[in-house]
């Protein structure tokens, strides 16, 4: 028996794709085959299972569990709740050897995919393809797994809460006065955000908590503003100290503070890296090629050591067990905490780490954002162009700005550092997309910088043009 996958599902860092089109249970189960099969080769023999709240996430549940059994995996099922909470399975459970979270993350209703992580690490990249191959060639062990539920959400917040209980009284004193407002956006983030709040101090209010695959509130995404338009009136009609917001599946947070302004995932990192560093001195912070030079120049600032890395969830967590890195994150709101937590991205985690910094560094959320440097940037900026040339357009430009007086940083794709502030250009892992991105301190810098990305595109044969979607 084989089985052949769309060849658009099988991404960098997960697997995605459009149900009844791209994706159905057929490779669900060709999923959990080829993930057993390898996980057993290897020594494994438990993998726990979760899904989210879209509509598909239970059928296709059941056809994950199916061929994760039928090669004699053990299925722990831990049910609906956000991806970290199967993160948390998977590296509590001494047990348990992989996990695999069913997802559509922050994509519209209709699209649905997988997250994985194998014996502690991530799947992806050439693990994914793999997952392909074997099933072109039917290359799956055959066994009779059994199948377990688990109910590990209150052990989940329950975890979520230890740094509040480590904070001791004084600072549970300082939370106790805060008011704080959380958007779970229909996501499966709510009932374990409900949960949570029930048990912290202070005042909470929630928004959209019920789960709903449809998304009728607004989108389930953080990182563009639009989506953050509830949290804010509810930050200024209750006058609340700041909110959280969290992307559909629990895993990127995104942040408004007393006085309406966005908080980007760079920024929190300022905030997280400024009270790790006084707990940890002279750590390595690291943040992807999207981030503020702001975000680079505090870590130095505070003693220590900031490090820039390929954007991606799945390379950020790689490079943090490489280096030993307490603490990492990237543009988009995935925040990873290895500094007393299990280095894998949680949003209801770094919700809980703000209050605590807060408490720590003495100020409120509003001034330590107020305190940031006011740089002038664009946003992540996506545009078209054909899968053949993506990778190729990078190497042009790189092969362009040899010998350049600026400073050319080739981590991923080509950051460029000059007067007037840095520019960005990078090809999407998962998509046929270029991403852009710009900072300065002055509008006309930024103008000056957005010219030399528009200058290099020309040289290539192209134009920024229409700007694409995620």
């Amino acid at each position: 028996m084989t089985h052949s996958f769309h060849p658009t599902i099988l991404r960098e860092y997960d697997i995605r794709g459009i149900i009844g089109e791209t994706l159905g249970p057929d490779d669900a189960r060709a999923i959990g085959r080829g993930f057993a099969t390898l996980l057993r080769r290897a020594g494994g023999k438990k993998v726990a299972i979760g899904y989210d709240g879209r509509i598909s996430s239970p059928m296709l549940e059941h056809a994950l569990c199916e061929g994760l059994t039928a090669s004699g995996c053990d299925v722990v099922k831990v049910g609906l709740g956000p991806t970290p909470m199967l993160y948390y399975a998977e590296a509590s459970a001494e047990d348990v050897h992989g996990g695999v979270q069913i997802t559509g993350s922050h994509n519209p209703p209709n699209y649905n995919g997988f997250k994985m992580v194998f014996q502690g690490r991530p799947f992806f990249g050439a693990d994914i393809l793999k997952l392909g191959e074997m099933a072109d060639a039917g290359d799956w062990l055959d066994g009779s797994g059994t199948v377990e539920r688990r109910d590990i959400l209150d052990e989940y917040v329950k975890r979520l809460l230890r740094p509040i209980v480590d904070l001791g009284p004084e600072g549970r004193d300082r939370l106790s006065a805060l008011r704080i407002g959380w958007d779970a956006g229909n996501g499966a983030a709510g009932p374990a955000i409900e949960a949570l709040v029930a048990q912290l101090p202070g005042e909470h209010f929630t928004l959209f908590t019920e789960v709903d695959g449809n998304f009728p509130n607004h989108h389930p995404d953080p990182t563009e503003e639009k989506n953050l338009a509830d949290l804010r009136a509810l930050v200024a009609e209750k006058n609340l100290d700041f909110g959280l917001a969290f992307d559909g599946d629990g895993d990127r947070i995104g942040a408004i503070d007393g006085e309406g302004r966005v908080i980007w995932g760079d920024q929190l990192l300022m905030i997280y890296a400024e009270d790790l560093l006084k707990i940890v001195p002279g750590a390595t912070i690291i943040a992807d090629v999207k981030a503020s030079r702001a975000l680079f120049d505090s870590v130095a600032a505070n003693g220590g050591q900031p490090m820039m890395w390929k954007t991606g969830h799945s390379l950020i967590k790689s490079k943090m067990k490489e280096t030993g890195a307490p603490l990492a994150g990237e543009m988009s709101g995935h925040v990873f905490f290895a500094h007393e937590y299990y280095g894998y991205d949680d949003a209801l985690y770094a919700g809980v780490r703000l209050l605590v910094a807060s408490a720590r560094l003495g100020r409120s959320v509003t001034e330590l954002r107020g305190a940031m440097p006011a740089m002038i940037n664009t946003p992540e900026l996506r545009f078209q162009v054909d899968e053949s040339r993506k990778f190729a357009v990078i190497d042009e430009v790189k092969a362009r700005l040899e010998g350049s007086e600026d400073r050319v940083d080739a981590t991923d794709g080509v950051r460029v550092t000059g007067e007037d502030g840095w520019w960005l250009l990078r090809a999407s892992n998962t998509q046929d997309v270029l991403v852009a991105r710009a900072e300065s301190d002055s509008q006309a810098g930024l103008d000056r910088l957005m010219e030399q990305i528009d200058s290099q595109l020309a040289q290539s044969g192209l134009e920024r043009g229409p700007q694409a979607g995620h």
